[in-house]
């Protein structure tokens, strides 16, 4: 327990703060861990408002200004170089709309501590005020590149039972009986989790040109392909106020981002294998989004890979990423599920290609022996 650990509240943007801040620091400072933290919060677009109200309500957070809203990738990987630069062995990240448990930090810091493989290490995420219903107990990845929460908004029993990430490909994500102190997932939600610094050293930090959404699926596979693993931590518990967002915008980072990160990580067979697949949802996200009236932002994740100024990004980040692999997507692609279980875009139309995917994916991952 003597590792020194940075705490990184997710960036403030404008009055953000405002509405969440006070929560989320109140119960960083009831945290029992024994040793050395140090609390660290990125402000970014930041004004004499912003910076005089993080001031007030966080006066021991080490504040980090940036002068543009770079994004929640950029944003936490400014305050994490600080962190590393001054020595600290482990980054927390939390959302500021979560409240952490008095405990947390400390099972998260015993898990770490256990194992040289793993890399991170996510916190039980439940919902509030419905406490007893999961955020997320780890996050999966479609083939498609689609990320999604495990058993969200599902009741979580008193006896610490949780869902088994190793049946996530081939079933339903549920809650199971079983209780390990771990259990291993594709990827940790960014919204409370551990990094060990070894292993950012290593795997590198959130790519920023994904700005948001996506970076902690890029992150996690990242790390698993170079031979680290993440997991769950079920003892180490982070309440969050999350709200499914239903912007325009978001459809546009959320689609592009898990473009980028299938080019980034898929070996390059993989990718020709569900290139067919690839072209069929296509076609369906095209409907979906003429219907849906975020037509214009698919059409701007086109334009983006049309870009011939971006092809030297996706070839260099896919150079970057590759040289990690220590792991053959074989053994990668057994966490991978052909389904998409998701509560907050569960329709009718969903259910009906589920099983079509599923039995393709089933199918494809079976000749995949690199």
């Amino acid at each position: 327990m003597n590792k020194k650990v940075a705490i990184i509240i997710s960036p403030n943007y404008k009055d953000y703060a405002k509405k969440y801040l006070a929560d989320c620091i109140e119960s960083i400072r009831k945290q029992d861990y024994s040793g050395e933290m140090k609390i660290f919060i990125t402000d970014n677009e930041t004004s004499r408002d912003s910076f005089q109200l993080l001031s007030e309500l966080a006066p021991e957070a080490e504040l980090v200004l940036n002068k543009n809203n770079d994004g929640f990738a950029k944003g936490n990987n400014d305050s994490i170089r600080q962190a590393m630069l001054q020595g600290c062995d482990y980054i927390v990240l939390f959302n500021m709309d979560t409240i952490v448990a008095a405990d947390c930090i400390s099972h998260l810091v015993k898990i770490a501590n256990n194992d040289a493989k793993i890399g991170a290490v996510q916190a039980r995420l439940m919902l509030w005020p419905n406490k007893d219903k999961v955020n997320s107990l780890g996050n999966i990845t479609h083939f498609l590149g689609f990320g999604y929460c495990l058993s969200y908004n599902k009741r979580y029993d008193a006896a610490n039972r949780l869902h088994s990430p190793a049946a996530a490909g081939t079933m339903e994500p549920s809650v199971e009986t079983m209780e390990p102190s771990i259990a291993e997932i594709f990827y940790p939600s960014g919204a409370a989790v551990l990094f060990k610094k070894e292993i950012l050293e290593k795997v590198g930090l959130f790519d920023e040109e994904f700005w948001m959404y996506n970076e902690d699926q890029d992150l996690g596979w990242r790390i698993w392909l170079a031979g680290f693993k993440c997991v769950l931590a079920p003892k180490a518990v982070v309440y969050h106020k999350y709200e499914f967002a239903k912007s325009i915008k978001q459809y546009y980072w959320m689609d592009r981002n898990r473009i980028i990160a299938m080019i980034k990580n898929y070996h390059w067979l993989t990718l020709l294998l569900i290139a067919p697949a690839c072209l069929i949802m296509e076609l369906g996200l095209m409907l979906f989004a003429i219907k849906g009236g975020w037509f214009k932002e698919k059409l701007k994740v086109y334009k983006y890979f049309f870009n011939p100024t971006k092809w030297l990004y996706l070839w260099r980040a896919r150079k970057q990423t590759q040289k990690l692999r220590q792991v053959k997507d074989k053994d990668i692609v057994k966490m991978i599920t052909g389904k998409i279980w998701y509560q907050e875009i569960d329709d009718l139309k969903l259910r009906l290609v589920n099983p079509v995917f599923d039995a393709y994916w089933r199918t494809i991952r079976r000749v995949i022996v690199w």
